[in-house]
């Protein structure tokens, strides 16, 4: 088959330099689909990312009604196989119990990615229901780094991380209920945004405060890519139980200038949890590198009590995760997750909070409280605060102690095992604020190692315009310009 472009050039364009080339006539949405499908074909057998391609979509880009007059004028999209679902479309979640598994509907988001271009092309592996740190069952599939194929992508956006950083595709969907779109980017090198809670609807599902810690968003190489996603497909359905963030302006254009001088805090001390001290001397190295452009840096940490936040967050996980499995258990008609369909460790997840009080639900939101108040105050004085993406170098594959095959008794000691690891990033969703991780960093064995920036609620704009700072201080160059060994241009 004769592609469009070469690989190269391929890579050398984001979502939004593709959708520029359509709209001059140089390329067809129809190319630039089959080119991601090749993309698919040469570095899918190595790192698993993608569990189907929607051959229809591929060959005519407005099959599902894609506006190809959209922003990103029939970009190839991938969708992660967990969230937003495509109506006729399977969405098995990672799950054996799942297989088969088809929606009826569109979600809302589904819908808003359509009507900006987007051509959703297909689906990327996830774990189980989205709650482990890695795509990595073998009985369903394992996802691999393409830094380094020994090494996980993390998760639980795990097939999106991988195909981006592999050149497949520029941009795709990911979801984050703790950490799932910004460590999977930060450890194979991508820029991911978890946004605001209030800005992009998760209709037609959940409506309450703990439904909305998990959030939508992509993972992209560029930050306009990601700035111009967030423009185009955010905002409330009907019927919304809380507000949406509405910007001044949109984020494509605010990104164009540089943010004026902020308060930049560190941290890589999070309560009970502390970084390698490689990881803390990368944010170190990361923050002269932002005092060099202007920017104040210094160490601080909001006060409020993290140990107490995590023992909420775990009893949101485990309460939630329960009456997910709950649910999807109700419409097959089951009593009891069965063993040989669901991991262990979400059978005791099931086991831990299906029966969940009230008043346990209420002292966790209680907690969610006061720990958003103390970030809320800590964001009065400060703009910005940066932690490494993890506290530990990225696992090998096959460690199972982060996995929901986990053999691990206790579903406690499970998810604190979790935290020590991926310490920095679950209090975001908690407390809804926009957290950004940037590839700029390494880790001791020379994978990617993301740079984590948080900010108050509604402040993703902010985020973003630093990211657009240093994306132009590095002339475009994430990851000191590398390219991982999996990559379409080593491949192709």
């Amino acid at each position: 088959m004769t592609l469009a472009m070469t690989w190269e050039e391929w890579a050398q364009h984001d979502a939004c330099g593709l959708a520029a080339r359509v709209r001059a006539g140089e390329v067809t949405a129809a190319e630039l689909a089959a080119q991601a499908a090749a993309g698919v074909a040469l570095t899918n057998p190595a790192t698993s990312a993608v569990i189907e391609l929607f051959d229809d979509c591929v060959a005519d880009p407005a099959t599902d009604g894609s506006n190809l007059d959209g922003a990103f004028a029939g970009v190839p999209f991938l969708m992660k196989d967990l969230g937003p679902t495509l109506k006729g479309r399977l969405q098995e979640m990672g799950s054996l119990l799942m297989r088969g598994n088809r929606a009826t509907s569109d979600s809302h988001l589904t819908g808003k990615m359509r009507q900006a271009g987007l051509n959703l092309v297909g689906r990327t592996t996830t774990p189980e229901f989205g709650v482990c740190s890695s795509a990595e069952n073998p009985a369903v599939y394992v996802t691999r780094n393409p830094w380094n194929l020994d090494y996980t992508t993390c998760g639980s956006s795990a097939g999106s991380a991988a195909a981006v950083a592999s050149g497949v595709v520029p941009m795709a969907h990911a979801t984050d209920g703790g950490g799932s779109i910004r460590i999977p980017a930060g450890v194979n090198g991508n820029l991911g945004l978890k946004p605001s809670r209030g800005v992009f609807s998760i209709a037609p599902y959940g409506s309450d405060l703990t439904s909305v810690v998990s959030i939508q968003g992509c993972q992209s190489r560029t930050v306009r890519d990601t700035a111009v996603f967030v423009d185009q497909c955010r905002g409330g359905a009907p019927g919304e139980f809380m507000p949406y963030w509405a910007a001044p302006e949109p984020y494509a254009t605010l990104i164009e200038r540089d943010p004026g001088r902020l308060r930049i805090a560190l941290s890589h001390e999070w309560g009970d949890y502390r970084a390698v001290p490689r990881h803390v001397a990368e944010l170190e190295r990361i923050g002269r590198f932002l005092e060099g452009l202007g920017h104040h840096v210094e160490w601080a940490l909001p006060a409020v009590d993290i140990r107490a936040a995590f023992a909420a967050q775990t009893t949101c996980y485990i309460t939630n995760f329960a009456q997910t499995i709950n649910g999807l258990l109700a419409l097959k008609g089951l009593e009891r997750p069965p063993e040989d369909l669901i991991e262990p460790m979400n059978i005791r997840i099931w086991e831990a909070g299906r029966h969940a009080s009230y008043a346990e639900r209420t002292a966790m939101q209680a907690a969610f409280n006061t720990t958003a108040r103390g970030f809320g105050a800590f964001f009065e004085e400060w703009d910005v605060i940066l932690t490494p993406i993890t506290a530990v170098p990225t696992p090998r594959v096959g460690t199972t102690e982060y996995l929901t095959i986990s053999d691990e008794p206790s579903v406690y000691a499970w998810f604190e095992n979790l935290w020590r690891n991926f310490a920095y990033t679950p209090l975001a969703n908690l407390c809804g604020l926009p957290a950004l991780s940037m590839p700029l960093a390494w880790n001791e064995h020379g994978l990617p190692l993301g740079i984590q920036a948080q900010a108050r609620q509604g402040a993703d704009g902010l985020l973003l315009q630093l990211a657009a700072q240093v994306e132009r201080a590095i002339g475009g160059r994430w990851n000191d310009g590398k390219r991982p060994g999996v990559h379409v241009t080593a491949a192709g």
